[in-house]
C-alpha cells in the first residue's frame, strides 16, 4: 500500500469509499445522499477545499483523508480495509506538520472514538447533533502540538 495525493480522477474511487464506509461502519446514521451526489461532492467541493491523499492498494483507493490547516474533515477507510494499519497511515499523514488539529465523529462511533484517543486526541465537545446534517449527536476532539 502507497500514500499519494489525491487528483480529481479519484473522486470516483473517493466517493465509493466514503458511502461504502458509513453503511456498514456507521448503519446508525440515515442515508442522507445518493452515490451520484456523492460523486458530486466530492469532485466539487471536498477535493478542491482540503489537502487530500489516499491509500492505493495496487491502484485501488482504499481509504483517504482530507484536511487543512486546522481540521481534519474525513478519515475513512473501507471496510474490508480497516484494521491493516491504513488509518494510523492516514492520520500520520494528515498531523505531519505537527500542527493542533480537531475533528469531529459522531458519539456512538466508538471505534473512531477509541482510534482518536489513543492517539492523543482529547474531546472538547460534546453536541446533540445540531451542527450536522445528519442531526446525530457528535464529539469534537482536538489534537494540541
Amino acid at each position: 500500500m502507497i500514500l499519494r495525493p489525491a487528483t480529481p480522477a479519484d473522486a470516483q474511487a473517493i466517493a465509493i469509499v466514503h458511502r461504502t464506509a458509513m453503511r456498514v461502519s456507521l448503519s446508525f446514521l440515515p442515508d442522507l445522499h445518493t452515490a451520484e451526489e456523492d460523486l458530486w461532492f466530492f469532485s466539487e467541493k471536498f477535493l478542491p477545499a482540503n489537502e487530500t491523499w489516499v491509500a492505493d492498494e495496487a491502484g485501488q483507493v482504499t481509504g483517504y483523508v482530507g484536511f487543512d490547516a486546522d481540521w481534519i474533515n474525513h478519515l475513512y477507510v473501507a471496510p474490508d480495509f480497516q484494521g491493516q494499519g491504513t488509518g494510523p497511515l492516514l492520520l500520520a499523514k494528515a498531523m505531519a506538520d505537527g500542527r493542533s488539529r480537531r475533528l469531529w465523529t459522531f458519539q456512538q462511533n466508538a471505534r473512531a472514538r477509541e482510534f482518536y484517543e489513543a492517539r492523543g486526541f482529547v474531546a472538547v465537545a460534546f453536541t446533540e447533533g445540531e451542527g450536522n446534517e445528519e442531526k446525530t449527536p457528535d464529539v469534537c476532539y482536538e489534537w494540541r502540538a
